[in-house]
């Protein structure tokens, strides 16, 4: 088959040609032996051209050069020892530290403790005896009736702010006649004290204490709500610490201490409560001559007693199955007495306290506020008069 031969022209002899189109040697020296053999398009592909023109290509040696260059300068860095490395790696290297706690000397009585058991104490597994059992303070029950007078405002913050001081629970229930004042209930929301404001509806002018009812008042209210509580009549014009307060959380049906008065003469103190062995009460005291015909010898703010007696009498066993109520028919001074007689049957039934009654925690001071002025809202109606004017 006849060869065509295609002769490249002189003008092109000395341009290259990309991917081996092309021959770069006029001489078209394609081996290295200079024979200038010509192959056909027809037996031979196509890329064994571009493959001997790319290894004879003019610069592929300087290429080539520069490359061994810089991969032998990078072996060498690569390898050289520049720093101190310890090559003498151990197990240990890979193991995390052992933590163990501070050494510590256990003594007991001054002596070294060189051995510890290991068996189980019984007796950290036994229950706690009752009396590490923290059991909640009984809530107190405080009663005052309040009335329209010259001190009052004066003696119902005084006391409020006693109560304030009071350890939680308390309430204070604070009883008026006929209708609530607005200046009464301002001072009860200031004073912070938990309160309930009660109204005694009963007119009370025909007597001369018309406190009576107004305790009342507060006994049916604890009797039909049932609050749980140890009661304590405390009038507004009595003197209290928080000792006492506290002293009443000890009660368990009924308690009573000495009050301490001043006599009507406002020249001598008065001592009238119990007398105690103790807790026991074997006996009564009291200065008041007029006042020893009494079964029971204490003061209206001298004993507290457990409100549950008011709705569940048959509990407590109390003599009478009637209401406990205060009795406005008997004689001034016998009030206490004969509501005493209601709780109660007699002083093996009742707790002294403090310890030995040996402390006075209340005063009652009968003070005469009766007369005095009491200016509605304590505001002026109109100005002072000026005695010293400005020069």
């Amino acid at each position: 088959m006849a060869s065509i031969r295609r002769t490249l022209s002189p003008a092109y002899h000395d341009r290259s040609y990309q991917n081996g189109a092309g021959f770069s040697s006029p001489s078209n020296k394609f081996l290295p032996d200079g024979s200038s053999k010509h192959f056909s398009s027809s037996s031979h592909l196509p890329f064994l051209f571009n493959a001997v023109n790319i290894v004879y290509r003019k610069g592929w040696r300087r290429s080539f050069c520069r490359c061994l260059f810089f991969f032998v300068i990078g072996f060498v860095f690569g390898i050289a020892p520049f720093g101190y490395s310890d090559t003498d790696v151990r197990a240990k290297d890979f193991t995390f530290p052992e933590l163990k706690p501070p050494h510590a000397n256990l003594r007991f009585d001054d002596q070294i403790v060189t051995s510890v058991s290991l068996s189980v104490n019984t007796k950290l597994l036994e229950p706690k005896e009752s009396t590490d059992i923290i059991e909640p303070l009984k809530q107190l029950i405080v009663v005052t009736p309040t009335y329209n007078r010259g001190f009052q405002a004066y003696f119902l913050n005084r006391l409020g702010q006693v109560l304030r001081l009071v350890k939680l629970p308390l309430v204070w229930i604070v009883v008026e006649e006929k209708a609530a004042s607005h200046e009464t209930a301002e001072i009860l929301r200031k004073t912070g004290v938990m309160y309930r404001h009660v109204l005694c509806a009963f007119n009370s002018s025909s007597l001369k204490d018309p406190r009576v009812h107004q305790r009342n008042a507060a006994l049916e209210h604890i009797e039909r709500h049932k609050l749980d509580g140890i009661v304590f009549f405390a009038d507004d014009d009595n003197v209290y610490t928080l000792e006492l307060f506290e002293s009443l959380r000890t009660i368990s049906r009924f308690g009573t201490w000495p009050v301490a008065m001043l006599a009507q003469s406002k020249n001598k103190a008065i001592l009238e409560g119990p007398v105690c062995n103790a807790s026991q009460v074997i006996g009564w005291h009291t200065n008041d001559k007029s006042k020893r015909l009494r079964r029971f010898y204490a003061d209206m703010s001298g004993f507290a007693f457990n409100s549950s007696i008011l709705w569940d009498s048959k509990r407590w066993a109390c003599p009478f199955s009637n209401p406990i109520r205060q009795l406005d028919t008997v004689k001034e001074g016998f009030q206490e007495s004969t509501y005493i007689e209601q709780v109660v049957e007699d002083e093996s039934q009742m707790e002294g306290i403090p310890h030995g009654c040996s402390r006075i925690m209340n005063w009652h001071l009968h003070l005469d506020t009766d007369n005095l002025f009491y200016p509605k809202g304590w505001l002026l109606e109109k100005n002072l008069e000026v005695i010293l004017p400005i020069k």
